[in-house]
C-alpha cells in the first residue's frame, strides 16, 4: 500500500489527503487535520519510517527564518525509505518581476519572502528525491473570490497593470500527484492566465449576478499588511516546467473556469 505522510495537514493538504485515500493511499499527517502530534518526535520518526511518499507544506518560522520540519526531521526525512518527498513552496520567492514572466530558471531572494527563499534552498539541498513545487495565489471551495463577494469583503483597486497567478487547489493535488511519477526538482503550479485581481472579482460578481465593488486606491481600500504585500509584487508565473516534465493537465486553467466549477459544486 502506498503510504503519504504529511506535514501540515491544512487546507490545500487535505484536498490532496481526501483524493489519495479515495484511491485507496493510506494517508497520516499533522497539523489541524491530522492524527500525529507534530511535537510526538516519536511518532513522527515511526511515521517517517513507514511512508512511501512525504509532504511537508509547513511555512518557514517567520521570527527565526527556520523550517520547523527540517529543523526537527531533517536526518530523519534523509534516512526515510520514501522514494517521493516534496515541499510546498511560494512563487513568491520570485519577487516583484514589473509584471514580466517568471519560470523555474529565474531568480529568487529578491522579494519580501526571505524566509520562504531560505526554505526553499534548504528543502532543495536536503536529499535528491527532494520535489519542490511553488505555488502562487491558491483559491478553492470555501476560499475564493466567490467567497468574498458574497460576505462583502471584496475589493478592487486601481492599479493599472498589476497582474498575479493563481492556482485552483484541486489542480495543486493534481500537480503534486503527477510528480510522484516525475522527476525531482524544482516546479510551478500555476494557472494557465495570469490577471489583475480586478477581474476575478468581477468574473465573481457575474456568476453571482451581483454588482461590482467600485474601484478604490490602496489607501481607500484599508487593506491588511500581508494585502499590501501581496499588490507590492506584480509577476506573471510560467506552467511549461511541469506540463512538460510531469505530465500536469490542468482541470481549471483559468480563473473563469474556476470559479464557475467551484459554484457548480463540482
Amino acid at each position: 500500500m502506498s503510504r503519504l505522510f504529511i506535514f501540515g495537514m491544512g487546507y490545500t493538504a487535505s484536498i490532496l489527503a481526501q483524493r489519495l485515500r479515495a484511491q485507496g493511499w493510506q494517508v497520516q499527517g499533522t497539523g489541524r487535520a491530522g492524527d500525529t502530534d507534530f511535537a510526538d518526535s516519536a511518532a513522527g520518526h515511526a511515521a517517517l519510517a513507514g511512508a512511501s511518499h512525504i509532504l511537508s507544506s509547513v511555512p518557514p518560522d517567520r521570527a527565526s527564518s527556520t523550517d520547523p520540519v527540517l529543523a526537527a526531521y531533517a536526518d530523519a526525512l534523509r534516512a526515510a525509505p520514501a522514494r517521493w518527498i516534496g515541499y510546498l513552496s511560494s512563487t513568491g520567492v520570485y519577487g516583484d518581476a514589473r509584471g514580466a514572466w517568471v519560470d523555474e530558471g529565474s531568480a529568487v531572494g529578491t522579494g519580501r519572502r526571505n524566509a520562504r527563499t531560505q526554505a526553499d534552498l534548504d528543502w532543495q539541498a536536503l536529499d535528491s528525491r527532494v520535489h519542490v513545487l511553488r505555488l502562487p495565489g491558491i483559491y478553492g471551495p470555501g476560499r475564493s473570490a466567490l467567497d468574498r463577494v458574497r460576505d462583502g469583503g471584496a475589493k478592487r483597486i486601481a492599479m493599472p497593470g498589476q497582474v498575479f497567478s493563481r492556482v485552483h487547489v484541486d489542480d495543486i493535488a493534481g500537480g503534486v500527484i503527477a510528480s510522484f511519477a516525475g522527476p525531482a526538482g524544482v516546479y510551478n503550479l500555476a494557472d494557465d492566465l495570469p490577471c489583475s485581481q480586478n477581474l476575478v472579482i468581477e468574473a465573481a460578481c457575474r456568476l453571482l449576478d451581483m454588482p461590482p465593488p467600485p474601484l478604490q486606491t490602496l489607501e481607500e481600500a484599508n487593506l491588511s499588511p500581508m494585502a499590501l504585500g501581496f499588490y507590492a509584487e506584480n509577476r506573471r508565473v510560467a506552467n511549461g516546467k511541469a506540463k512538460r516534465l510531469l505530465g500536469w493537465e490542468l482541470r481549471y486553467p483559468d480563473y473563469e473556469a474556476g470559479l464557475a466549477g467551484i459554484l457548480a459544486g463540482e
